[in-house]
């Protein structure tokens, strides 16, 4: 899979997560798949517990079904998923 900006347009149900830097330090290095999306958060199952993690105050590496390792920044993924695949991208090159 090509990494372009357009990866935040993706649907991330169902995969790899890590929260690698988080204003919530008990975030921090939480890892498992995700479950759920809202518009403020993730739902991910982490050692057989299922946590909310705000999307907001978190980054993430996302593992892609290829195998990459993706790092997105959550205040590019705050929105309804449904509402976010319509989105436009803004290119800033």
């Amino acid at each position: 899979m090509k990494v372009t900006p357009a990866i935040v347009q993706t649907e991330f149900i169902g995969v790899d997560a890590k929260i690698v830097r988080s204003t919530n330090p008990s975030c921090v290095g939480l890892k498992g798949r995700v479950l759920d999306e809202t518009r403020n958060t993730f739902v991910i199952l982490h050692e057989g517990k299922e946590k909310a993690i705000v999307k907001d105050t978190a980054v993430f590496h996302f593992t892609l079904c290829d195998g990459t390792v993706v790092e997105i920044d959550g205040k590019l993924l705050v929105g309804r998923p449904e509402d976010r695949v319509k989105k436009q991208i803004r290119r800033l090159w």
